[in-house]
């Protein structure tokens, strides 16, 4: 692995980066030998960060989940990242544009647990049982690291390209609906751009929660109760622009949307 010191440092990039909505070089191509672990590694520094200001830690994003987005990116092994309460924003909001870089929007389901799962062996039972309700969500993707070429070394220590989280719709608890045919019909500006089915996360989208939880575990972490956890897209992201509108219509579970201002 990378010196401890070079990690803090490019965690430092990339919170200056976040700041000032810059975008850095890709990592692989200044640190050839960087891993997955030094990946985590910046992650959990850039978090402990966000802390140490005064953010509030709110959950997980698990990214990369679907064959579709795996090949949107090239990128063949899902993901995760921390999702912060002031990334969060309710159904129907104006969003600031300029908060974010290579701006991007994904369909996804948000998991609220009810109570917490710690690894290794939890299963997608296990995710149901302790889940209290599911939401529609949208995901804003926000890259501080530039696009081409990159691979998942550099998604990971951006924090897995989180920007913000919109959501909406009905919550509903796990037993009430098949999660696997949960449906989606994403829109911009009135126009349908993707469309897709919550199975194309692992097979079931509570799989992509347990996969998280099990991974957390190596890392000696765990998911707590109220966390809120995305679960992953099941279409391929969207590009928006200022002043675009973005509606997520889920059918039964309602719909989600935002405005980029």
């Amino acid at each position: 692995m990378l010196d401890p010191s070079v990690h803090r440092q490019i965690a430092e990039e990339l919170l200056r980066a976040e700041l000032d909505r810059g975008v850095l070089p890709l990592l692989t191509a200044r640190y050839a030998d960087m891993t997955v672990d030094d990946s985590y590694a910046v992650q959990r520094i850039w978090h402990e960060q966000g802390i140490a200001s005064g953010r509030r830690h709110a959950g997980r994003k698990i990214g990369l989940t679907s064959k579709v987005m795996q090949a949107a990116t090239g990128i063949t092994e899902p993901d995760y990242g921390a999702v912060f309460a002031d990334q969060i924003y309710e159904s129907g909001s104006a969003i600031e544009y300029d908060r974010f870089c290579n701006v991007r929007i994904e369909v996804e389901l948000a998991f609220v647990l009810g109570e917490a799962l710690t690894g290794p062996g939890v299963t997608m039972f296990d995710v149901l049982d302790a889940v209290r309700y599911v939401v529609p969500a949208l995901e804003i993707l926000s890259s501080r690291i530039e696009l081409a070429g990159r691979t998942i070394v550099d998604t990971i220590s951006d924090n897995a390209a989180l920007g913000g989280v919109v959501l909406g719709g009905s919550p509903v608890a796990p037993s009430a609906v098949d999660l696997r045919w949960v449906s989606a019909v994403l829109y911009r500006n009135e126009t349908i751009e993707e469309s897709g089915v919550a199975a194309a996360v692992l097979g079931h989208p509570a799989m992509g929660v347990a996969w998280l939880a099990n991974k957390l575990a190596r890392h000696g972490d765990k998911l707590d109760s109220g966390e809120i956890v995305l679960a992953g897209s099941f279409t391929r992201p969207i590009w928006v622009q200022r002043g675009d509108i973005v509606h997520g219509d889920y059918r039964d579970l309602g719909a989600v949307s935002c405005r980029f201002v």
